[in-house]
């Protein structure tokens, strides 16, 4: 338990310094997260109120002791559940009046009517005062005295506080001063009141003064810090110093809820600096604590104050709200017709994709379609260029073998007229029945075919054997340049694909010009497309 303590002890000293040099952000950050942490401290100040608790079970408690605990338990209670603290008040008075302790009845006395009148029960807090014989307090201990004098300020600076009355308050002041007059200068509650005191004359420096020297010489867990951070908000609210102001009083609340008091009035002066500066959710969030703690103490006089202003902010958020809601609202709805405007725009954009698809096949199918059209051209213009080609060549060639076959012709006229002339008629005989001519013509009509058609299709041999096994390749004799089959063929490269045409140019007979295609053609390497191969030689 001490060592836990001990801990406790550190990590506040730690975060005092901490928030001591922070900013109001900062600090409502760590006043938020020690908010969050509420029910932490209210278990470990009950689990030390069952501790007292467990004094009373102790057998054979004289009077005197049980009242030691019935006080102990006062204490702890005075702040947290003041029910609970009445109760112990009322238990330790039949004890000091069954003892006729006057000093004790008379505290008592004073700490019920403070008590009664945080809870509410105002009349029963006068009523317990009053009862007090004033002569007699005269001859008792100041210290008693000067809590008479305390009990009376605090009860009129209480009612003042939430009727700003200027009456209440001076009457308040005029116990505080009777007060002073008997508290030790050096004390506590000397300084506290007279900077309460000083503040009230508008001497807020000298006030500063006192109040930051004594936070500095408290210890930080010490849990007088909250009163003194208070006062010191306090004085800086009457410089109008809204930053100092709200610090302490956020520093005041951090203390009490660390200290689990139920009963204090920081958070509601946070709340007010909150609402004051237009920060209205904040403001909320710290009423709204504080009147959960003044239910949980059950504190009616502080549950009335707060009431009195809690519609207020509760209202100014809601109107927050609804602003917000509105505005969300009108967002919402124009998302909604963004949104609505971005489906048209994605269902138009598709649309227009599926077009533009739909034309970019088109236009593939139309490329394609080209493609095979500009290659049938360049196909033609190919066959075109070639038959030009051929035709040159072999018109040039016709007209040679023409102009030479008409000397020939010519002059073997003359050689048979000349025969003829000199009565030689078996000579001439001879002549006309001789084959020889039309052979020899034959061979220069072959001789010739062939040199034109190798001068075009310089590789046609070579081209037509890769069609054909190894064993079936043409090749022509010695003094020869094509042979009969590669004839046939050279024939069919230039474009002539009837046998009859062939047999009438090469003077072959038509069965033989089909048997040499057909042996050829069934004994190619591609005898379904032999002849369609041919046709691609040299092009």
């Amino acid at each position: 338990m001490k060592a836990s303590t001990l801990v406790l002890v550190l990590l506040m000293s730690v975060e005092t310094d901490v928030y001591a040099k922070a900013k109001p952000d900062s600090i409502f950050s760590v006043l938020s997260h020690e908010m969050n942490n509420r029910a932490q401290y209210v278990r470990q100040k009950e689990q030390k109120i069952d501790q007292v608790k467990q004094m009373l079970v102790v057998p054979y408690l004289t009077d005197n002791q049980r009242a030691t605990v019935y006080e102990q338990l006062f204490n702890e209670y005075q702040s947290f559940q003041v029910d609970s603290a009445v109760h112990y008040l009322e238990l330790t008075m039949e004890i000091a009046k069954r003892h006729c302790n006057t000093e004790c009845v008379y505290k008592l006395q004073m700490n019920l009517s403070y008590s009664y009148w945080i809870r509410g029960r105002f009349v029963d807090s006068i009523h317990e005062l009053e009862t007090l014989d004033r002569s007699q307090l005269d001859h008792l201990p100041e210290w008693l005295q000067a809590k008479y004098y305390e009990t009376y300020m605090r009860i009129y600076r209480y009612y003042a506080e939430g009727d700003e009355n200027h009456y209440y308050y001076a009457r308040g002041n005029q116990y505080r001063d009777s007060l002073l007059g008997m508290l030790d200068k050096n004390s506590q509650d000397y300084i506290v009141l007279s900077a309460e005191k000083l503040n009230d004359a508008n001497q807020t420096e000298e006030a500063k003064r006192l109040i930051i020297k004594l936070l500095d010489e408290l210890p930080p867990e010490s849990p007088d810090c909250a009163r003194i951070e208070k006062v010191l908000a306090d004085i800086y609210r009457k410089e109008n110093n809204s930053e100092m102001q709200m610090r302490h009083y956020a520093r005041s609340a951090i203390h009490d809820i660390r200290n689990a008091v139920n009963e204090n009035t920081a958070m509601m002066a946070l709340a007010f600096l909150f609402y004051e500066q237009g920060d209205i959710d904040k403001a909320h969030t710290c009423i709204q604590y504080s009147l959960d703690d003044a239910i949980s103490c059950n504190a009616r006089f502080r549950t009335f104050e707060i009431s009195k202003v809690f519609p207020v902010i509760d209202s100014a958020l809601h109107k927050k709200r609804r602003v917000y809601y509105a505005g969300l609202k009108k967002y919402l709805i124009l998302v909604s017709l963004l949104s609505l405007l971005l489906i048209a725009v994605m269902i138009y954009a598709y649309w227009q994709m599926q077009r533009i698809a739909r034309i970019r096949r088109e236009l593939y199918r139309t490329n394609v379609r080209l493609n095979e059209l500009n290659t049938d051209l360049q196909t033609s213009n190919q066959n075109l260029a070639e038959a030009n080609c051929i035709k040159e060549v072999y018109l040039g060639k016709f007209v040679d073998l023409c102009s030479g076959y008409i000397d020939k012709l010519d002059n073997y006229r003359h050689r048979l007229n000349k025969i003829a002339n000199s009565g030689k008629m078996d000579e001439l005989h001879k002549a006309l029945k001789s084959t020889r001519f039309v052979t020899d013509a034959l061979h220069d009509f072959h001789t010739n075919f062939d040199e034109t058609f190798l001068r075009i299709f310089p590789t046609f041999i070579a081209d037509f054997n890769a069609l054909l096994p190894k064993a079936e390749q043409q090749i022509p004799k010695r003094d020869e340049l094509l042979n009969t089959e590669l004839r046939i063929y050279a024939l069919i490269r230039l474009g002539i694909q009837d046998s009859n045409k062939i047999a009438i140019f090469l003077r072959y007979s038509r069965t033989t010009v089909y048997t040499y295609r057909s042996k050829l053609k069934n004994k190619s390497l591609h005898p379904t497309e032999f002849e369609e191969l041919v046709m691609r030689i040299g092009a």
